[in-house]
């Protein structure tokens, strides 16, 4: 593809890996150009990475009382990418006593989100 200004990606949904170049149609900004793709979901994932990429988040949180010192949590659906940095930061001050089964909300409305710190372990 010539156009400089494709940005470059891998499609994750299935085992093909196809990889796509995406770029805004300089004729109709907010509409998109994709090549690469072989199916509909590559496209609909090719819409998504490129307007608002997410990623689904998991970390450990600091727990007391257990035989393990951190609990391995996730968000419940994915986070924007941009919000990553202030996600760990939140994560990061988190300090629970045991125990705690698998699925606890540890945070609910991550800044301010709908997502969900959910543990992803019982400890305790």
């Amino acid at each position: 593809m010539n156009d400089t200004s494709a940005k470059e990606m891998i499609c994750i949904l299935c085992p093909l890996g196809c990889k796509m170049q995406v770029s805004e149609k300089p004729d109709q900004p907010g509409e998109l150009k994709v090549r690469g793709i072989q199916c509909k979901e590559g496209k609909k994932y090719a819409y998504e990475e490129y307007k608002n990429p997410t990623r689904t988040l998991t970390s450990t949180v600091a727990i007391h009382n257990t035989p393990l010192p951190r609990l391995p949590v996730k968000t419940s659906k994915p986070l924007p990418k941009g919000l990553i940095y202030e996600a760990m930061d939140e994560i990061n001050k988190v300090e629970l006593t045991g125990p705690v089964k698998v699925g606890t909300v540890i945070i609910k409305g991550l800044l301010g989100t709908d997502i969900d710190i959910v543990a992803t372990r019982s400890l305790g």
